[in-house]
């Protein structure tokens, strides 16, 4: 069996006025995805089907959710719970690692 031991937060680049993404995992019961934001990049509101995690490891946000304004930066976690609107702007360049789960169970 190969063991991938990676250092996220450098197996991905900022680019400037964007935001940039990797995928990890792509299963059908959920994805792992990586995302650089330049600062003031970010997610529009939206809802998605699923639940979905986010982890920042660099860098620092303002993610919305429900219409409540959450400010996190590395080492935190939020849940953002199926068809829940959410939105994220980034407060400076920022990192995180999104784990959408495909289940409703």
């Amino acid at each position: 069996m190969k063991v991938n031991v990676d250092d996220l937060a450098a197996s991905i680049e900022y680019q400037e006025g964007a935001v940039v993404s990797r995928v990890l995992v792509k299963k059908a019961t959920g994805n792992v995805t990586l995302f650089a934001f330049d600062a003031g990049e970010g997610l529009s509101e939206h809802t998605t089907p699923f639940d979905a995690l986010v982890h920042v490891i660099e860098g620092e946000a303002s993610i919305t959710i429900g219409g409540d304004d959450h400010s996190v930066g590395a080492g935190s976690a939020v849940l953002m719970p199926a068809d829940v609107p959410h939105a994220l702007e980034a407060a400076s360049r920022f990192k995180m690692i999104l784990t959408m789960i495909k289940s409703k169970e």
